[in-house]
């Protein structure tokens, strides 16, 4: 018996072994995928909403139209992505001094003029000059930032800041348009606004300016090609052609009639008929800004804004997402925070007060606010929660007004309203603390960095953005090491604690963040709805774009297994 046990034995294991050696010997084959992958060719034409006014990127401050255009042809220093973190542009490379006083930039050695001219810190250095400028359109702020800052040639492709006191946020002012000295040096300042240059302009972006689009004596659109000695990425489409259009409404028409492949931005007015377009792709970004109502909590006529419960029942007796849905058919993101969301800085544990008027109302009860012989109005010693609510006089924020309105009647909260023009509003009512709440809209545009410093530290508070007058120690605080610190990890943890000092005591009420919708046609590949911080932004990856595709083979060896 055990004799005939270890034959069975050998037996088994000589057919494991066969069938090991079989299995070994299968027939290889390969599995052919086809893929896909961007190629160079084709003509993209946009639809702009606006016309041209001049191609030079210190002029263009207050056209949309010429900054889309200007964002291709020419460079900044540095740039920043999506999340607002700096990436390399010009410059190569950039260093600071361990004080946070001193920035060393070097341009990158193959950077070029489109005239094949290399670019150098003489027209960085020039730039900044004609910045600081009455020509430029930069606002004062920018212009005196300029004025204190010590700038240094170091040799023909590097250069020196010397800022008077730390500051990490100073990258966010490098990312201006550089200008050829070399061309525009020798022409009076004054003169520059009415140059030849601004029509035939030369720069050192991806695109070059080819030619203009003239019919019956008026610019119709502009032409550019790409340049090939571009530094960067090179773009897969070749050409791009931009065409002006008065409204959203026009350029809509000129798509449905095959003129354009894309439209710069759909407004609410052709959002509807924008999306019932097949073959239009509809791309919604966050933009810079944030809508919200402030408090003048040193206001000694509305003593209740000072009592943070008060302020809270405010909120959540608030239906924002109304606002959203029915004003803006949804085109806007629900704030909880004054930091742009889709910024590194955001900070994603924000508790979100709901909306729900019975807690509300149960909280300012709790407050010790009543309904005094059974009125509409609570009242607390006397003191009735009534108060005027200022606010834009256009249809927009008339409307939201109205909303907030009839949804603080419901928790008794009386509210008049006062429509007044928007400068008015901010340079007379706000900047000298003479109102009691206000709904306004405050601009981050152009400041990557989330630095919220202007609008909420103390030392803003009586002349400053600071409009509600937040007195905040522990707040401040964050916010002032914030501005001095280097280290990301760092930077996001103060911003963190400053947002959740934000959330408690909620010194204005966020209400959204209005968004930016932009379309492309199906047919066109690559393109991205990141977060916004210019209208402009939406090009930034324009080398990813492309009309065309190759068929590349994938061939992966398998084996078959019968």
């Amino acid at each position: 018996m055990k004799k005939l046990r270890w034959q069975i034995l050998v037996v088994v294991i000589t057919l494991i072994l066969v069938g090991v050696l079989l299995l070994s010997q299968q027939p290889v084959s390969q599995i052919t995928t086809i893929l896909t992958q961007p190629t160079s060719g084709g003509v993209y034409t946009e639809a702009l909403i606006g016309s041209v006014s001049r191609f030079n990127p210190i002029l263009d401050r207050n056209n949309a139209a010429d900054r889309d255009v200007d964002r291709l042809l020419f460079s900044g220093l540095i740039r920043f992505d999506s999340t607002g973190m700096p990436l390399p542009d010009l410059a190569d490379a950039w260093g600071t001094s361990q004080d946070g006083t001193i920035y060393n930039f070097s341009i990158r050695p193959d950077a070029l003029w489109h005239d094949g001219t290399p670019v150098t810190t003489d027209d960085v250095i020039f730039t900044i000059d004609l910045i600081k400028s009455d020509t430029s359109s930069y606002p004062q702020d920018v212009k005196g930032l300029w004025h204190e800052v010590e700038i240094k040639r170091l040799d023909d492709k590097t250069l020196q800041f010397r800022i008077p006191e730390p500051f990490v946020p100073f990258l966010d002012y490098l990312t201006f348009g550089v200008l050829p000295k070399h061309l525009l040096g020798t022409i009076p300042v004054d003169q520059i606004p009415n140059a030849e240059f601004n029509i035939n302009p030369i720069g050192s972006g991806p695109y070059q300016f080819d030619h203009l689009l003239v019919d019956n004596g008026q610019v119709t659109g502009v032409v550019l090609t790409v340049f090939e000695d571009y530094y960067g990425q090179m773009p897969y489409i070749p050409q791009m052609v931009f065409r002006y259009f008065p409204s959203s409404t026009a350029a809509l028409e000129a798509y449905q009639q095959g003129e354009v492949m894309g439209i710069s931005q759909i407004t609410q007015e052709t959002l509807s008929a924008a999306l019932s377009e097949e073959d239009l792709s509809i791309y919604t970004s966050r933009r810079p800004e944030l809508s919200l109502v402030f408090f003048n909590l040193n206001n000694n006529e509305v003593p209740f804004f000072q009592e943070v419960e008060v302020r809270r029942a405010l909120l959540t007796g608030l239906n924002r997402q109304r606002m959203i849905t029915k004003l803006l058919d949804g085109q806007a993101i629900l704030a909880d925070s004054t930091i742009l969301p889709g910024s590194w800085a955001y900070y994603d544990g924000h508790s979100h007060i709901a909306y729900d008027s019975l807690s509300a109302q149960s909280m300012l009860n709790k407050a010790g606010y009543l309904s005094p012989d059974g009125g509409e109005t609570l009242a607390k010693d006397g003191v009735p929660l009534s108060f005027t609510l200022l606010h834009p006089n256009d249809a927009l924020h008339t409307a939201l007004a109205e909303y907030i309105q009839r949804d603080w009647a419901k928790i008794g909260v009386q509210v008049s309203l006062s429509a007044l023009p928007y400068e008015q509003l901010i340079y007379e009512r706000l900047t000298n603390r003479q109102y009691e709440a206000a709904l306004v809209d405050i601009s981050l545009s152009y400041t990557p960095d989330p630095d919220p410093y202007p609008f909420w530290h103390q030392a803003e508070a009586v002349s400053g953005q600071n409009y509600s007058q937040w007195d905040n120690r522990p707040a401040s605080e964050y916010l002032e090491r914030a501005r001095v610190t280097a280290d990301l990890e760092s930077r996001a943890r103060l911003y963190r604690n400053f947002q959740v000092v934000f959330d408690d005591e909620l010194p204005a009420l966020p209400l959204y963040f209005p968004t930016y919708t932009f379309g492309v046609d199906a047919q066109v590949y690559g393109v991205q709805a990141a977060p916004l911080y210019d209208t402009s932004d939406r090009l930034n990856n324009i080398a990813d774009w492309h009309l065309l595709t190759r068929r590349a083979l994938d061939a992966t060896p398998t084996v078959e297994i019968p």
